[in-house]
């Protein structure tokens, strides 16, 4: 959990009344812990220490120095006198950091062993997370578990297990979330994971009270629980709020009985329905209040005289397209581009025209064959059978058949005409 350490660069006017107390986080700022500095080492944001430990020591991170760990200690109810209060033994050697990072390797596997022993136990609660300290002889088992839990059993097992001085601790899913970290859909780090340590309740009336939809997984965060930010602007809704009018759920008219769906604290208005339509009627507070005291005399106006709402949004003017560069112009390329399908249309136009001469062209010519097929055949029908000669050729290339010429019939003698030198 950041904290911006605003008094850094603040003087030391005595050395004697400076806070010797530093704030030192663990396991990347999931976990912090107050440490007296008897020595006062200069330290920084961000030096590696050692430091007292369960049995041995522990490797944390600087977090805060000087004065502003007095205002931390104040707000956590710490004492800056108090004799239990571990010590800083020195600055971390690279043995320590290599010592913790063998002992931090360890955790994901304990993590998934951890819990089927919880499950052969039979126990109904889920280890969420196990913290390793820095010389491996303690470690930390964070659950979460919805009542109590008898793990007097589970506490042997596991230090029979992994070799080390078993801790647990219950926390709840909030506190898992803060542990896992990740984004919210803000877009920003998660508060419980940063800055927030107070987890308070969240119910469904803090959505109400903002208008918002009881959509549950709108509301819900990472940790499946109602978003920590719902409280954020309650008192300022509920503030708001005092100003309109109680129970004035109903108004009674003419028409009928409107009923009361929202009200709008920005525009000091309040929302009425009426059973017969599905359409909203802004109402104003003094208006509102005429009708309730109208109803209370037995007098039901005509209409409930709506405001008419104007929107203060401007409206949002399309930008018009500019030529930015005023030297390239898409006229050539669409002519070119017209050219060519004209062109195109013009060649299937064509192609299509041509198709149909050709039938007609075969269709005629095919009729002609038949016509002359069939005269051959009547001549042949008045005509004795020849038999054909040898030289005649039966088909053409073609495989068509060709017409033998007609033999002229010579007349009778005494018809025949005088012949010449006789």
């Amino acid at each position: 959990m950041n904290t911006y350490d605003w008094l850094r660069n603040l003087p030391i006017a005595d050395v004697d009344s400076s806070c010797k107390v530093i704030e030192v986080s663990f396991n990347k700022g999931t976990r912090k812990d107050f440490f007296r500095n008897p020595l006062l080492q200069p330290l920084e944001k961000g030096d590696m220490l050692a430091v007292e430990g369960v049995s041995g020591f522990d490797v944390g991170e600087v977090s805060l120095t000087g004065e502003i760990v007095r205002l931390q200690m104040k707000k956590r109810a710490a004492r800056e006198d108090n004799p239990e209060m571990k010590k800083v033994l020195r600055l971390a050697s690279d043995r320590d950091l290599d010592i913790m990072s063998q002992n931090k390797g360890r955790e994901p596997e304990a993590v998934i062993r951890s819990r089927a022993i919880a499950k052969q136990l039979k126990l109904d609660m889920k280890i969420s997370q196990v913290e390793m300290q820095a010389d491996g002889r303690k470690a930390t088992f964070f659950y979460i578990a919805d009542g109590r839990v008898d793990f007097r059993e589970l506490i042997k097992v596991y230090a029979s297990e992994f070799k080390v001085k078993v801790e647990m601790r219950q926390i709840g899913a909030r506190q898992e979330a803060g542990k896992v970290g990740g984004i919210g859909s803000c877009g920003r780090e998660l508060c419980c994971s940063t800055w927030l340590t107070d987890f308070k309740s969240v119910n469904t009336a803090a959505a109400r009270y903002q208008n918002l939809s009881i959509n549950q997984t709108k509301l819900s965060g990472q940790c499946g629980r109602l978003k920590c930010c719902l409280n954020y602007e309650l008192d300022t809704y509920l503030d708001a709020l005092q100003h309109f009018p109680e129970n004035c759920d109903q108004l009674r008219i003419a028409k009928g009985t409107a009923f009361l769906i929202k009200k709008d604290i920005f525009k000091n208005l309040m929302w009425y329905t009426l059973p017969d339509s599905t359409k909203q009627y802004p109402l104003s507070i003094e208006r509102v209040l005429n009708i309730k005291s109208q109803n209370q005399q037995g007098v039901f106006p005509e209409e409930l005289e709506p405001v008419e709402v104007v929107s203060s949004k401007p409206k949002e003017v399309e930008p018009e397209m500019a030529d930015l560069v005023g030297q390239i112009s898409l006229q050539a390329l669409e002519k070119a581009d017209r050219k060519r399908k004209q062109q195109q249309q013009k060649g299937q136009k064509q192609q299509s025209a041509g198709g149909g001469k050709q039938l007609a062209v075969g269709s005629k010519q095919q009729q002609g064959n038949k016509q002359q097929a069939m005269g051959n055949r009547q001549q042949q029908g008045n005509k004795p059978q020849q038999k054909p000669q040898p030289n005649q050729q039966k088909q053409n290339p073609q495989g068509k058949q060709q017409q033998r010429p007609q033999q002229q019939q010579r007349p009778p003698r005494d018809q025949r005409p005088p012949q010449k030198g006789n």
